[in-house]
């Protein structure tokens, strides 16, 4: 992991603290979080007032690389040890640098369809397969599609997803998909953090005989 700390030797309690306040800045700048007279569809299908464009809050290097060093620490202080971090394209693209970068690790993106030339491949970057532990990053999750569809081709590729984390979690599914799953997911902020309404229905864990939680929903 990185020797970069931001400061911060504190156990992950306070340590995350003191990481979300200064991200709580980040995406409280009204130009990413968008409050909205009329609601708009989200992602995931969702209708909301609120609107939060997360890579528009990293879009200054400095702020890149405080993200990427809270979400490396997150999984560090949390006893994870991973070899690859990536995520859906495109939401997860900034964010999966950020922590490659932090942790000084290998990085791969999965596209939404297959390439469709050359070797038809659903991934790019670092080849991940049997063996290799995964990190997990998105920009915002909603109702979970994006992460969960992450989550399944690394599966597909043999590989083992061990930590996964957002910038904001603005609803109640994602963490009890990961819980049913066995792995630490880590939100830097969620919808609680900002004083916005959730999106979404709670979604009750249930795990699968195969390991694979149920259901997968929309972002």
């Amino acid at each position: 992991m990185s020797e970069r700390t931001w400061g911060f030797k504190s156990p992950l309690a306070h340590v995350m603290a003191e990481f979300s306040a200064r991200l709580r800045e980040l995406v409280m700048d009204p130009a990413v979080l968008q409050h909205l007279a009329e609601p708009v569809r989200l992602a995931s299908g969702e209708m909301s007032h609120d609107f939060i464009d997360a890579k528009l809050a990293v879009d200054d290097p400095d702020d890149l690389d405080l993200v990427g060093v809270a979400m490396a620490r997150a999984a560090h202080e949390a006893g994870v040890q991973f070899d690859a971090v990536g995520g859906l394209v495109l939401g997860a693209v900034p964010f999966t640098f950020a922590v490659a970068l932090a942790a000084r690790s290998r990085w791969f993106v999965i596209r939404k369809e297959p390439k469709g030339r050359g070797t038809n491949r659903w991934s790019e970057g670092a080849r991940i397969g049997p063996g290799t532990k995964v990190m997990l990053v998105d920009d915002v999750i909603t109702t979970g599609g994006s992460i969960e569809l992450a989550y399944e081709r690394v599966r597909m590729e043999g590989a083992e997803v061990v930590f996964a984390t957002t910038l904001v979690d603005r609803g109640d599914q994602a963490a009890p998909f990961f819980q049913a799953a066995g792995v630490p997911y880590v939100p830097m902020l969620t919808y609680r953090d900002l004083g916005i309404e959730p999106v979404g229905p709670v979604r009750v864990a249930r795990p699968h005989p195969d390991g694979m939680p149920d259901g997968v929903a929309g972002r």
